[in-house]
C-alpha cells in the first residue's frame, strides 16, 4: 500500500548503508550530453512544414494514385523521389512500405515454396514475404518499389503479377494499397537494366525533375503539400463521357495506334500504346477532367501512359472536343467567346471558316468576317491571317466586300511583311555562313 502524503517512515526501516549502491539514475557522461545536444539540433533541422503549391508533377502523381494505377517515377539520383513518396504517404495518412527491388530474389515477389504435411495431396503453397503480410494486416498502405531499373530480368518477371494483379504468392493485397515505383535512367543507374516491355506497359511513367524554387523553399523549411485531388461529383458522368469520346475517337481514326510495340529496346522500357495503356489513359483523362486539372498535368499523364507521339495526338483530340461550336460562333459573332490559348483560338477560327465553306451563303460569310474582327481585337493579330486568307477565297462575285475586311487588312499585310523579313534574314544568314566556309 502506498504511503499517504507526509507520512513518516516506519521506525524499523533500516537506514541505507553508505556502501549500498545508489538507486538514483547515473549521471550522464559528457559524451552522452553532447549527443543529446546533437539530437536537439537534428530535431530542429527536421522540423519542416508544408504548404499548398501548384506543382504539375505532384498533382499528376496524386491523380494516378487516386485512380489506383501503378506509377513509375523516372529521375536522376538524388532528385527527391524517395522524399516525395515519404511526404505523400504522410499527407495521405498511409503507412509506407519501401522495398528495394534490386536486393530481392524473384521468390520474394512470386512467393517462397513451403512444404506442408502432404504435398501430394495439398500441394506446395507459396509463402509471401513479411512486408506483404504487414500490408494485408494493415488493410491499406503505400507500397514503394524503389530502384526498379537496377532489378535484373528475373526479378522484373516476378514483379509482373504484383504490379498488375496485386498478388504475392498466395496473398492478395487489399484494394486500399497503392503501388508507386521509382527508377533511375539506365545511364545513371548502378548496374542498370532496361525495363522489360511487359513490366513497363503496366505503369504510368512520370518524369521527376527538380524545381529550383521548390528546392530552395523546401531547404528553408517549407515543402509543397501532396493532397488527393478534389473530384467534382457533378462532373463524373461528363468526365467519363469526355474520356471515352476522346480515346475511342482517336483510335477509330488511327487504328494503328491501338497497339504499337516500339522497335527500340530502350523505348520498350517506357510508355507505349497498347489496349492496357489506352485503358489507363482513359481513366486518367476522366480523373483529370473531374478534378479540373490543368493541361500540363493532363499532358504528363497521357504521355506517361501511351507515349509521346500517341499522347500528343490524344491531347489534340481533347483540344478539338473543347472548341466552341462553329455554328454558335456564327450565330452571334459580336459577342462570341473565343479560346484564350493561341493554338485553340486559331483552330476555332479555322473551324468557322470550314463551316462557311461547307454551307456558303452571304450572311454566314459576313458573320465570319465579324468574328475575325473580334478575334483581332481580343487576341494576337497573326492568328487571323490564315483564316482570313481562306475566307477571302470563298467570296462569290455577287457578294460585296464587307467593311470588316478593311480592319483586318493591316494585320494581314503586317504579318506577311514580317514573314518576308524573317525569310530574307534567314537567307542572308545562310549565305553568310556559306561564304565563311
Amino acid at each position: 500500500m502506498p504511503l499517504a502524503p507526509h507520512a513518516a517512515p516506519a521506525p524499523s526501516a533500516p537506514a541505507p548503508s553508505a556502501a549500498a549502491p545508489s538507486a538514483a539514475a547515473p549521471c550522464p557522461t559528457p559524451s552522452a550530453r553532447r549527443l543529446d545536444v546533437a539530437a536537439d539540433l537534428l530535431a530542429l533541422l527536421r522540423d519542416t512544414t508544408t504548404e499548398p503549391r501548384t506543382n504539375p508533377q505532384l498533382e499528376a502523381l496524386t491523380l494516378a494514385v487516386a485512380a489506383d494505377l501503378p506509377v513509375l517515377l523516372w529521375g536522376e539520383p538524388g532528385i527527391g523521389k524517395t522524399a516525395a513518396l515519404t511526404q505523400l504517404a504522410e499527407s495521405l495518412d498511409l503507412p509506407l512500405t519501401t522495398v528495394i527491388a534490386s536486393v530481392h530474389e524473384p521468390s520474394d515477389f512470386s512467393g517462397l515454396p513451403v512444404l506442408g504435411d502432404d504435398p501430394a495431396e495439398q500441394g506446395v503453397p507459396l509463402a509471401p514475404p513479411d512486408w506483404a503480410v504487414r500490408l494485408v494486416r494493415a488493410g491499406r498502405g503505400l507500397l514503394f518499389l524503389d530502384e526498379l531499373s537496377t532489378a535484373g530480368p528475373a526479378v522484373q518477371a516476378a514483379l509482373l503479377r504484383l504490379v498488375l494483379e496485386r498478388r504475392i504468392g498466395s496473398l492478395r493485397l487489399p484494394p486500399e494499397v497503392r503501388i508507386v515505383s521509382a527508377a533511375n535512367p539506365r545511364a545513371s543507374a548502378a548496374d542498370g537494366w532496361d525495363l522489360s516491355a511487359p513490366l513497363a506497359n503496366r505503369f504510368v511513367h512520370l518524369p521527376w525533375t527538380h524545381d529550383h524554387e521548390v528546392v530552395v523553399r523546401g531547404l528553408g523549411g517549407t515543402w509543397p503539400r501532396a493532397t488527393l485531388p478534389r473530384l467534382d461529383p457533378d462532373k463524373l458522368p461528363e468526365a467519363v463521357d469526355v474520356a471515352r469520346r476522346a480515346v475511342c475517337g482517336l483510335l477509330t481514326a488511327r487504328p494503328a495506334l491501338v497497339h504499337r510495340l516500339p522497335g527500340n529496346e530502350s523505348l520498350r522500357g517506357g510508355a507505349w500504346p497498347s489496349p492496357r495503356s489506352w485503358d489507363m489513359a482513359l481513366s486518367l483523362i476522366a480523373f483529370a477532367t473531374a478534378a479540373g486539372s490543368s493541361r500540363d498535368v493532363l499532358a504528363l499523364l497521357v504521355r506517361g501512359t501511351v507515349g509521346d507521339g500517341p499522347g500528343l495526338e490524344l491531347l489534340a483530340c481533347l483540344d478539338r472536343m473543347d472548341l466552341p461550336d462553329p455554328e454558335l460562333l456564327l450565330a452571334d459573332p459580336r459577342n462570341a467567346e473565343l479560346p484564350e490559348r493561341g493554338d485553340r483560338r486559331q483552330a476555332a477560327l479555322e473551324g468557322v471558316v470550314e463551316a462557311v465553306k461547307s454551307r456558303p451563303d452571304r450572311a454566314r460569310w459576313d458573320a465570319a468576317w465579324t468574328l475575325l474582327v473580334r478575334a483581332l481585337e481580343t487576341g494576337a493579330p497573326d492568328l487571323v491571317v490564315v483564316p482570313a486568307t481562306t475566307l477571302a477565297a470563298l467570296r462569290q462575285e455577287e457578294w460585296d466586300v464587307p467593311a470588316a475586311i478593311e480592319r483586318l487588312a493591316g494585320a494581314v499585310s503586317l504579318s506577311r511583311r514580317t514573314d518576308r523579313s524573317v525569310a530574307r534574314a534567314t537567307a542572308a544568314g545562310g549565305a553568310g555562313t556559306g561564304a565563311g566556309r
